[in-house]
């Protein structure tokens, strides 16, 4: 899923080929993706784009007299910039926005599609779509202390969680935590202030290099292939079985429904292993407690 990193630039890069100009059609090919009728999908064509923001993990359109068409790209969706009036793909293919310089393609390669757009008119329609977390580069370490500990959290669940912090999902929260060499399962209740303040640095400077290296890939170009959740160049996320980066033990993982944290176990936590849901609730005993055990296994 595109996190703030991968949304800033989206942004950006947007920014120099829609801003002030016409939005001359807009062509949905999956109804689905639509999911407001009121205002309706014509009252966005004809209008200037007059703004482009951030809500969370959405990108917003802002036109006259307080109009807005959200996009949130959920998991596979994904955007890019082709020649004026260009097809739809066809298969991948959900939408476009038409420009006199260019068109927005917007694509899912999902089986499952989810990704969304909302036409809303009112700042208050709009607010209704922001989750109310924090921006992780706008705090002090205090803030970010406060909100991080006002409920018992595991530190995974609360850097994801879109009410306490927004923009971070379940990419960046890997890279995060193990730069900040915390497991994913510690509660925010058990954190020392040198951890809090841990945490506080490798979130802030994980956001803004993932910021900056995406921007340098663009490099003025649009960002459709450097979006992705999983990275060559990530530490972890997207690494399980492969060595870490750091110490060289293999990057280990826990699986839950379609959800996969990735976290180095020697760097992480202290060497214990974390059970992974799917594959413990059949090993039962027999899962290895620590990583020592596992490699002996193995």
């Amino acid at each position: 899923m595109p996190e703030l990193p991968d949304i800033v630039v989206y942004i950006e890069a947007l920014e120099t080929r829609v801003l002030g100009e016409v939005l001359q059609r807009f062509r949905v090919t999956a109804p689905q993706l639509l999911r407001t009728y009121d205002p309706p999908m014509s009252a966005v064509e004809g209008q200037i784009v007059r703004a482009l923001r951030r809500v969370g993990k959405r990108i917003v359109f802002e036109f006259d007299d307080h109009l807005f068409l959200i996009v949130h790209l959920m998991i596979a969706g994904r955007l890019a910039w082709a020649k004026p009036g260009a097809a739809i793909p066809k298969k991948v293919g959900l939408a476009a926005l038409d420009f006199d310089a260019g068109t927005l393609l917007l694509r899912e390669a999902a089986t499952r599609k989810r990704a969304g757009v909302w036409i809303v008119r009112g700042e208050e329609a709009l607010a209704e779509h922001d989750r109310g977390g924090l921006e992780p580069l706008d705090i002090d370490l205090d803030r970010f202390a406060g909100t991080l500990t006002r409920e018992n959290r595991t530190l995974k669940r609360a850097l994801t969680d879109p009410r306490i912090f927004s923009g971070i999902g379940n990419a960046y929260s890997d890279e995060i935590l193990h730069a900040a060499q915390l497991s994913p399962v510690k509660r925010t209740s058990q954190l020392t202030g040198d951890e809090i303040e841990k945490l506080f640095t490798a979130t802030q400077r994980m956001l803004i290099d993932w910021t900056d290296r995406l921007r340098g890939e663009a490099t003025g170009g649009f960002p459709d292939k450097g979006v992705t959740a999983f990275r060559v160049d990530m530490a972890v996320h997207g690494k399980y079985g492969q060595p870490c980066p750091v110490c060289g033990s293999k990057v280990q993982r826990i699986v839950y429904a379609a959800n996969e944290t990735n976290y180095c176990a020697t760097c992480q936590t202290g060497g214990k292993l974390l059970a992974d849901r799917s594959l413990s609730r059949l090993l039962k005993g027999d899962w290895p407690k620590t990583l020592e055990e596992l490699e002996e296994r193995e």
